[in-house]
């Protein structure tokens, strides 16, 4: 997120309705082999003719970042996402490459990737090794205004639980790199290898939060605060609780899904912070297993909730996280876009199912990377 938030006067702080802006990583594929392909950089610069910053580099020359600006309404957030998506897609197209929105590559050489040639990424090399060797993985975020980090760490408490739920929601990373990982979500295995990455630890206060952060330093678990890798997490850079736990979704409409979700959860637990409720301590053990569940099987089958230790339907999960924020989302003017697209997202199946729709018509995982193709900026998310 930039703009808005960033500035030395910034638009006050709304609680029903905070700001939000969004932040996707997507893969850069060769049309023919559709093996990733590392030409990121010629991309970003022929993408930032549009989109300027909004667009640039990650960590390997496999990928690149866009975000959305601050925005007000979920309507102006989706409009964000579909003019990054359509001017990072013409631009590939312009240069013989194609783009997709997918959490790990269906197929090309990646380990190990190409790293952006970065001063910062040169120290994370030395620090964390071949933990790099899996790194051609994309996500995507959600930053929603909150000013005062105390509170956004103590919302974090609450939001800790439901983190499996989301990654459930938009499992888009069943393939990694020719093979079927029998994951809906192989992204979330595979970032949870990191030191300090997955579900945050339950915080007391920020000055819990803060102390924590200085032994990790003190550790060497960390190159700077931007390497706080947790799911949930007040930013080191912007007056935001950042929400980064989900594959990148597949689809523009995912994708405000997810954003219009995030923000439900904040502002439903900003209330409750408020009220002087800590949020519940839920045991990290506990909160691993449900991530692995909902990483395994997405929507499909049975998701355990950490907090009564009990396997759910996952359908019926959603449906709780529903009840719990349908009061935030009604007063953003969000609670029909969402109902209706979790109820097409249960019947549709998520990312995942979709890549392995595809995949199943021919048996050719060509296919599915055609298909993700297609899905980045279509109007509705479909079978494969």
């Amino acid at each position: 997120m930039t703009a808005t938030i960033e500035s030395p006067h910034p638009a006050p702080f709304a609680p029903l309705r905070p700001l939000l802006g969004v932040e996707e990583e997507y893969l850069i594929v060769d049309p023919v082999s559709r093996a990733v392909s590392p030409r990121a950089a010629e991309l970003i610069d022929r993408a930032s003719a549009e989109l300027g910053d909004l667009v640039c580099s990650e960590i390997t020359k496999f990928q690149l970042e866009a975000k959305t600006p601050p925005c007000t309404t979920n309507a102006e957030v989706e409009r964000h996402l579909r003019r990054m998506r359509t001017a990072v897609a013409a631009s590939a197209r312009e240069l013989g490459l194609s783009v997709v929105a997918s959490g790990t590559p269906v197929l090309g050489d990646v380990v190990p990737p190409p790293i952006t040639d970065h001063p910062r990424y040169d120290v994370g090399i030395a620090t964390y090794r071949a933990l790099h060797d899996e790194q051609t993985i994309c996500a995507g975020h959600v930053h929603v205004h909150l000013p005062d980090r105390e509170r956004a760490v103590l919302v974090g408490n609450h939001v800790r639980p439901w983190l499996p739920v989301l990654v459930a929601m938009m499992a888009n990373s069943p393939y990694w790199a020719g093979r079927d990982t029998g994951y809906a979500s192989w992204r979330a295995l595979s970032w949870s290898k990191w030191p300090v990455a997955g579900p945050p630890p339950y915080f007391r206060s920020l000055a819990h939060f803060e102390g924590t952060v200085a032994a990790l330093t003190e550790a060497g678990a960390l190159v700077d605060p931007g390497t706080i890798f947790w799911d949930v997490r007040p930013s080191a850079r912007l007056p935001t609780l950042e929400v980064r736990v989900t594959d990148v979704p597949a689809t523009v409409e995912e994708s405000a899904l997810l954003a219009a979700v995030a923000r439900g959860l904040v502002v439903t637990f900003l209330s409750r912070v408020e009220a002087g409720d800590p949020g519940p301590p839920v045991p990290g053990e506990l909160l691993r297993v449900a991530y692995w569940r909902a990483a395994r099987d997405g929507l499909d089958g049975h998701g355990f909730d950490p907090v009564t230790g009990e396997l759910r339907p996952a359908a019926d999960m959603v449906a709780a996280l529903l009840d719990l924020i349908g009061p935030a989302l009604c007063d953003a003017g969000d609670l029909d876009m969402v109902k209706e697209r979790l109820d097409h997202l249960l019947r549709n199946g998520t990312g995942a199912a979709r890549q392995r729709a595809a995949f199943d018509r021919n048996g050719r995982l060509t296919d599915v990377v055609d298909f993700l193709a297609a899905q980045l900026i279509d109007e509705r998310p479909s079978q494969g």
